[in-house]
């Protein structure tokens, strides 16, 4: 490593993206991940596809029952 670094040149916010957007990582335990992976396959679909529709329904009964 350098001990100085000439940044005179630099840009500051040449890569800065206002309407960026980062994606969480979300990790399954095995059992589960091995479950969604099969039911992706069955339909034909992705694994993200079917943990959204699962949550989006755990949603919906939460939703339910606090509205309770």
């Amino acid at each position: 490593m350098k001990k100085e670094y000439d940044f005179s040149k630099g840009v500051r916010g040449k890569f800065y993206n206002e309407d960026a957007r980062f994606n969480i990582p979300v990790y399954l335990e095995p059992e589960l991940e091995n479950f969604i992976a099969k039911l992706a396959k069955e339909q034909k679909t992705n694994m993200s596809q079917i943990v959204n529709a699962l949550l989006f329904k755990d949603k919906e009964l939460i939703e339910m029952a606090s509205a309770r």
